[in-house]
Order: structure tokens, then sequence, then C-alpha cells
């Protein structure tokens, strides 16, 4: 490739992103979608700053306290105050599944792409196996893992990360079927190139859309068993605190302080609509059907 290609191929891909990132915001979707999880990701990242108490903390004579000017959210069972257990809980989960996500799209991904490439009986073999593993409830598998080895982001973060990839697995080697039949690809192997050629500069860059988009559903996918592995008590340790974890404190003095529930409640659920309606548009400016069936 000349100096030139490659100068040239760095503005086109930036053109395109803008291209897609205009088309996702003009959709009322998108723009919703991107504003509610843009806030959460700043929010992450400023909240240090941006209350005043420790999430740790706890007062006798704030116990149940309802939203105040002092206490935006009121204060819990222990006398915390809410507003920097939330904020707090949402950097742990973006954390968390911030960098699983990455990982199950990358190996789901690319192990898609080499069985549609390769196909024949080492394809049926494994696609049985993800079968096998697709027909499991998708907690059972995790809360096993984590009662064996531990509830810490070292142990959730890779386990989230394979467990979610597996999907990934089925979706993109879908795709690569549609690719693997055109004539570029055929002209590849006709010209001899190696199969890491031909998936790099053939297969992925045509697949490369389904994995962005398939990637964000495995995001909220994530955070909502990340969630509730914290509720059912396999999640993070207390006193860090986690929404699923503040949901299942909290849900016992629900009559007398339903805030405790509905600040963690609602937080989860906007992070998960935003990021659901995010990748609805995003998929419909890439032209991907998310309603097509993976070929089996």
């Amino acid at each position: 490739m000349t100096d030139t290609a490659l100068q040239s191929k760095g503005p086109r891909r930036l053109g395109r992103f803008s291209v897609v990132l205009r088309d996702v915001i003009s959709r009322p979707s998108g723009a919703i979608g991107l504003t509610l999880v843009l806030g959460h990701i700043i929010l992450a990242l400023i909240s240090p700053w941006l209350v005043t108490y420790d999430f740790k903390s706890m007062d006798s004579s704030l116990i149940l306290e309802a939203p105040s000017a002092e206490h935006w959210l009121g204060s819990d069972h222990l006398g915390r105050d809410i507003l920097s257990r939330v904020l707090q809980g949402g950097r742990i989960a973006l954390l968390v599944t911030g960098i699983a996500t990455p990982i199950a799209l990358l190996w789901g991904g690319m192990t898609g792409i080499l069985l549609g490439l390769v196909g024949g009986r080492v394809d049926e073999v494994v696609m049985r196996v993800v079968d096998a593993f697709l027909s499991i409830p998708g907690v059972l598998p995790l809360l096993v893992l984590v009662t064996i080895f531990g509830t810490g982001n070292e142990v959730m973060v890779p386990t989230l990360a394979f467990f979610y990839g597996i999907p990934v697995i089925r979706v993109i080697r879908a795709a690569t079927h549609d690719v693997v039949a055109r004539d570029f690809v055929l002209a590849a192997r006709a010209r001899g190139h190696s199969r890491l050629s031909i998936v790099w500069r053939e297969l992925l860059p045509n697949v490369r859309d389904a994995m962005l988009v398939e990637g964000a559903m495995r995001w909220s996918w994530m955070l909502l068993a990340f969630s509730s592995l914290s509720f059912l008590g396999f999640g993070v340790a207390p006193p860090t605190p986690d929404w699923g974890v503040m949901i299942a404190d909290a849900r016992a003095y629900m009559p007398l302080a339903p805030w405790g529930v509905l600040a963690p409640v609602i937080a989860l659920s906007s992070l998960i609509i935003g990021i659901n309606l995010t990748a609805d548009a995003l998929a419909k400016a890439m032209g991907i059907d998310r309603a097509r069936k993976a070929v089996v």
C-alpha cells in the first residue's frame, strides 16, 4: 500500500464516522440515547468532584432521610448519602462492563469471522458448542463462576467477557457467511492470499458495522447481568456501592423511603435504555437489520 493510500485512509474513515454520527443524532432515538449514555459517562468521570459526601460514611441521625437541599436523593437505612452512592455505583458498572464489552466483542467477533471463513466440520462442532452455551440461562453459569472464584473485578471482567462473547460468535458468523460468497473474497482466494490476510483485508472491514452494533447490545446486557449478580449478593462486596446492591438493600424500606430504590433503578434503566436506543439508531444508520436471524 502506498503512502498516499495510507494518508487518505484515515480521512475516509473519519468522514464515514462523521456521516454515521450525524445520521444517528438526526434520529430521535439516537439523540436521546446518546444524551443518556454520554450523560452517565460524564457523571461517572466528574463524580469525585461533584459530591461532597463519602459514599461509605454512615450517620445515624440521617437514616432514611427524605431528599433535601443537603442530600439531593436522600439517605439510606444506614444514613449514607444516596446520590454519592448512585454516582459511585455508576463508575463501577461502567468500568467493569466498559472493559468486558470490547474483550467479548474482540474474541467473539474474530471467532465468528474465522468460523464463517473456514466452514466445514470445525464450524459445525464449534457452533453446536455455542448452541449448548446459549441454551443455558445466562445468569446460571455466571453465578457458578463467581461463587467459585470470587466477586472481584478481576473475576467479573473475564467472566462477563467470555459468556457475552458467545452470542457475538453466532451473529458475526452469520454476517461473515454473507460476505464470504462475494466476488472479492473469491478473487482473494484465487490470488493465493492467506486466511489471515482475507480476514484482515476482506472480511473484517465488511462485518465491522455488525460488530459495533452487536457490541452495543452486549454492553446493555452486561450491565443488567452485573447489577443482577449484585442484587443476588454475588456482585461487588459491601460497602462498595452498586446499583443492584442498593436496590436489594433498600427494597425492604420502600414503603417508608421509596427514593432508596427509585434512584438506582432510574440510573440503571436510563443507561440501558440509552444504550439500546443508540444501538438501534446506529444499526439503522449503518443499514443493518437487527431482526435478521443468524445462519445455523
